[in-house]
């Protein structure tokens, strides 16, 4: 056996002790005897006719000896406490038995708790486990945006049965109980964790008095000078203000009884939270706040609510805005009372809330409230009875939550938030990830990262190497084994075999996808460039640039071009007519060099081709010119010409390296050129626009793209081509970018280098 360090945020976690009774590392039975056990305890454990709650709590005590949790307290009383707070909510036994059961997990395994207590009483505790597990790693807290509602949806999802939720409940009301009692104060994210989402769930649930508990305590500790300043200044007007109430209740229930109502009137209790989160809301101090006195009437009948209603305003006299009838019209969550605000004697407000006892129960205990389990007679135990009113109340109060957390996040559709279609699972960071139901550790993966989807080899759920078409279940942490960057990356084609199972989401389906279409489209590429290359051998074309033979073949791009070859959409003869269609000039005897340009024909105001974006070939009258795609020169930068075969002069930066090259191995090719200082001056009022590249790294992030383009978008910068790789959270960007200057690209790169991540940003040399 396996014994797993416990987390020291763990609702019941322990520190183990030398006393503490041990397990065999090789046993595989739920040892029920130890020495030191009383004779009465295992005679309780053994007996057949025990209760299945009268035997966890026998092996409780056998087996937890002194162990403590991290807070100090004892295992054993921790888990007395939690079923308490389960038998005042009235839930039956089989979930008190889960509280002695849950922690340790080395002692009991949940197959052997099913084998010798009961199936159901094991899913419950594993179920806690689970959630468990996920506090420990840090799942439950409450972090900002959407992860906080789908930490939500996933303690939901995890409570199939309402038993789970109820003991997450009691085992966290218990430890702060624990900490309060003892003066000390767990660590921030509990309380955190209980003011994000466990009191949330209490309140959509109904378990009002459980809520207000929860946030009373993780108040005391989340803001304990607030707490204790709030709590002293209730304290210095206590006496006053309790008789006050009760001289008030006195007087109200000698008119009820004189009237023939019998009713139980007390003190309305008011929780110090709920005035704190009024005082701030108001934005007043504690002498601000009108309504911390209260009364509450609980009578037989719904007639008499409504006729101790008309007393209270006999003895004083009502505010009418202040209202309330929430027996004709319950509130959502099905609580029903009637609400009204008087004026006492010294003409401060009295609240007074008036309802029934089955009214009282609902408020207090919600949907604990209709729970009717009933042991069954035959050992193991089970449900039994009649369960409609639990269903019902039960289903409500889900669904009501699950419509609210759609519309928190954007969709009213209760269906799409349902346990039935999602799972949730956890990064080992506990970052939480919403799948379709049946997703395995692949899509999990791609829901993560593309690249680490692609490089998926392997996964661990909560520990254990799985098959990677194994469906995943929600609460559980995967953790992906990927492949090396580089080494044999790339997804398997057996993936997209739906018979195999790999693969349930659309997500990751259409990333699968999209790899292997980027891989026949690389393979096509590169066999459209082999044919094209024989082809121009042949024919004696090897000098023809590809962009300017995929002009004449009318393809948009050089790229696109290699894939219709490909593919056959372009014949051979189609490429040789588009090889022949301009003649190259006639070389020189004796060399490959180009005959130089006749002197006479050299004028220093010479004229620009219709092509050159406003720049003077020096010395060459209506030459054909253009701008090198190398290095996408851009007014002012000192450019330079080079004279090519069939395509006229070719403008380069005289920094680009092509330019270098070329004028090494064939200087007398290079000729004199200058920007034209009158479409210069023009450039920006008529419009004209040059292309330049621009090459971005940084650390890869969510909404990285977006913060770049809206930089472009500010820049009045149209974005024409763009690329982008990453790979070891290191993204790789290439833009394409039209522009008006050289300024107007150097200010576009400083505010590009002010973008969160970006590591460098520059204009591409060659």
């Amino acid at each position: 056996m396996i014994v797993q360090e416990i987390p020291p945020n763990s609702m019941f976690a322990a520190a183990p002790l030398d006393s503490a009774p041990t397990l065999p590392a090789s046993s595989n039975e739920l040892p029920v005897v130890v020495p030191a056990l009383a004779h009465e305890e295992t005679a309780a454990y053994d007996a057949p006719h025990a209760s299945l709650l009268g035997r966890a709590q026998a092996l409780a005590r056998a087996m937890l000896g002194d162990r403590r949790s991290a807070y100090g307290a004892s295992l054993l009383e921790q888990a007395q406490g939690c079923a308490a707070i389960l038998q005042d909510l009235g839930v039956d036994e089989t979930a008190q038995a889960a509280a002695y059961l849950v922690e340790p997990a080395e002692l009991w395994p949940v197959s052997q708790i099913a084998r010798d207590f009961d199936p159901v009483l094991a899913h419950l505790v594993e179920r806690m486990r689970q959630i468990i597990r996920l506090g420990a790693a840090g799942g439950l807290v409450a972090r900002a945006g959407d992860q906080t509602e789908m930490l939500r949806r996933m303690l939901l999802a995890m409570a199939d049965d309402i038993r789970v939720v109820l003991l997450t409940l009691a085992a966290r009301l218990q430890t702060l109980r624990y900490c309060a009692q003892t003066r000390q104060s767990p660590p921030e994210a509990i309380s955190r964790e209980t003011m994000a989402v466990l009191a949330p769930l209490a309140n959509r649930l109904g378990l009002w008095q459980i809520k207000w508990e929860l946030e009373d305590l993780a108040f005391r500790f989340l803001e304990p000078e607030a707490y204790r300043l709030l709590a002293g200044q209730l304290e210095e007007r206590r006496a006053e203000r309790e008789a006050f109430v009760a001289a008030a209740v006195e007087r109200l229930q000698a008119a009820l009884r004189q009237s023939g109502i019998d009713a139980s009137v007390s003190g309305r209790p008011k929780h110090l939270y709920s005035i704190h989160v009024k005082m701030q809301a108001k934005r007043r101090g504690l002498e601000g706040i009108q309504d911390l006195r209260g009364l509450r009437v609980i009578v037989s009948t719904v007639a008499q609510c409504y006729a101790a209603l008309d007393w209270v305003h006999r003895l004083w006299p009502a505010m009418a805005s202040e209202y309330d009838d929430y027996i004709a019209r319950p509130k959502p969550n099905g609580y029903r009372s009637l609400h009204t605000v008087v004026v006492a004697s010294d003409g401060l407000p009295l609240e007074v809330q008036i309802r029934t006892q089955d009214m009282h129960q609902f408020a207090e205990y919600g949907v604990a409230s209709h729970w009717r389990y009933k042991e069954k007679s035959q050992a193991g135990g089970g449900r039994g009875g009649s369960s409609v009113d639990l269903t019902i109340a039960w289903v409500r109060q889900l669904l009501a939550w699950q419509r609210e957390v759609g519309q928190a996040l954007g969709s009213g559709d209760a269906a799409q938030t349902s346990a039935a279609s999602h799972i949730y699972a956890l990064t080992p960071q506990a970052r939480v990830i919403e799948l379709p139901a049946g997703s395995t550790a692949i899509d999990f993966a791609y829901h993560v990262h593309s690249g680490l989807g692609h490089r998926c080899r392997g996964a661990r759920v909560d520990g254990q190497l799985v098959p990677l078409n194994r469906p995943l279940q929600t609460g559980q942490t995967v953790e992906i084994v990927a492949a090396k960057e580089g080494a044999a990356e790339g997804p398997s084609r057996d993936w997209l075999n739906p018979a195999l199972g790999y693969v349930a989401s659309p997500r990751a389906r259409t990333k699968v996808r999209q790899w292997f279409n980027a891989l026949e489209m690389a393979r096509d590429a590169a066999l459209g460039r082999e044919r094209i290359e024989r082809v121009l051998q042949r024919e004696g074309r090897t000098s023809l640039a590809f962009d300017e033979l995929a002009r004449r073949l009318g393809q948009s791009d050089v790229a696109a071009m290699f894939v219709s070859v490909a593919r056959e959409e372009i014949g051979p003869r189609q490429i040789e007519e588009a090889a022949r269609g301009v003649e190259p000039p006639a070389p020189v005897s004796g060399g490959g060099a180009i005959e130089p340009v006749p002197a006479q024909r050299r004028r220093h105001d010479g004229g620009r081709g219709p092509q050159g974006g406003g720049v003077l070939v020096v010395g060459i009258d209506s030459l054909m010119n253009q701008l090198a795609k190398c290095c996408r020169p851009v007014p002012p930068d000192a450019v330079a010409g080079f004279v090519t075969r069939g395509r006229g002069v070719s403008v380069h930066r005289q920094s680009c390296p092509t330019f270098a090259r070329l004028s090494r191995d064939a200087p007398e090719r290079v000729i004199e050129t200058a920007w034209d200082p009158a479409a210069f001056s023009a450039g920006a009022e008529a419009g004209r626009r040059f292309p330049v590249e621009l090459e971005l790294r940084a650390q890869d992030r969510q909404g990285l793209l977006r913060d770049v383009s809206d930089v472009f978008a500010r820049d009045r910068i149209n974005v024409i081509a763009v690329n982008t790789q990453s790979r070891q959270q290191q993204a790789l960007m290439r833009f394409t970018v039209e522009v008006t200057d050289a300024a107007q690209v150097s200010r576009t790169l400083a505010a590009l280098r002010l973008v969160s991540g970006v590591h460098e940003v520059q204009r591409k040399q060659a």
